[in-house]
């Protein structure tokens, strides 16, 4: 994930801002009470990327994948609109209880930029609906420069989406935020048709990074520089959801990039550790491909 990549991320503040003051009205009803569903994953399972992670002599890497971990960020149905039997092998290659979260295909987002989108969609939501119950949040990622004169085409998706599908949407233009744009009503679209907003952390992007939750899920996409600070970020994520947590939260949706995907592996056991020892969680905590122990953590 080169989104936001930057040459000296030493120079960057990496602090997290505050929580926007909607989200204690929006966690006062929720009911995570403390044991809220948690999903901590990679962007994808490719070995070719993630070479390090797989032991000697795996082939389905899918498979293996979903030993290790709950759930997977699907970037890979963006580019693609896969067949039934691809989909529905997706689906029996992985065990109980594990969630997939696919991306909108680009014909949706980037092509028909949200304009006569109903027919692309409906294509879409044909084929992913055949990952059943092991759907977990699907999301609509919108590009760089779709701003909020764009935002009746959002308005007009968003109120027409199907409910029986659960939405999470990442917006990329800075104008969303940077307070030239009236995000009133925005907000309150997202609100009542319970579509997530997305976190986006990346280095050279913190201008995305809002805080400002509209359902009581949080769906983080955290993009590591694959430097040591990427793990005083995760600290400092863990210490902000620990109080979503405490506030009752319902679900933690966190997949982590890297600039090299490699790292993902070991950025994500990192904190799926912190919630099962702070928290009394008992996720799965990804194995070293060289032995049988857990990934060594710094």
């Amino acid at each position: 994930m080169k989104f936001g990549k930057v040459d000296n991320p030493a120079e960057i503040d990496f602090t997290l801002p505050p929580d926007a003051p909607a989200n204690k009205r929006i966690l006062t009803n929720a009911k995570g009470g403390g044991k809220p569903e948690i999903c901590i994953g990679c962007a994808k399972w490719n070995k070719t990327d993630l070479k390090s992670f797989y032991p000697k002599g795996v082939k389905d890497e899918l498979g293996y994948y979903a030993t290790q971990f709950n759930s997977i960020e699907l970037n890979a149905t963006f580019y693609n609109n896969f067949p039934v039997e691809t989909i529905e092998g997706w689906y029996n290659k992985t065990s109980e209880g594990f969630k997939f979260f696919p991306k909108l295909h680009q014909g949706i987002s980037h092509w028909k930029r949200l304009k006569d989108a109903k027919e692309p969609t409906d294509v879409y939501l044909d084929g992913i609906s055949h990952l059943q119950e092991k759907l977990g949040m699907l999301f609509l990622q919108l590009p760089d420069n779709f701003g909020p004169k764009n935002w009746e085409a959002l308005k007009a998706y968003l109120e027409q989406w199907p409910s029986g599908f659960p939405l999470a949407l990442e917006l990329r233009h800075t104008a969303w935020y940077d307070g030239s744009f009236d995000n009133t009503e925005f907000y309150e679209v997202l609100e009542r048709n319970n579509i997530t907003h997305i976190i986006t952390d990346s280095a050279g992007r913190r201008d995305l990074l809002h805080m400002h939750l509209t359902t009581p899920t949080a769906f983080i996409r955290y993009n590591g520089a694959n430097v040591d600070s990427d793990y005083t970020r995760l600290d400092d994520w863990f210490e902000r959801i620990k109080i979503w947590v405490a506030e009752g939260i319902e679900r933690i949706y966190f997949f982590v990039h890297q600039n090299h995907e490699e790292a993902s592996p070991l950025l994500s056991a990192y904190l799926i550790q912190k919630f099962n020892d702070e928290l009394g969680m008992n996720l799965k905590v990804p194995a070293h491909p060289t032995n049988t122990g857990q990934i060594k953590l710094l």
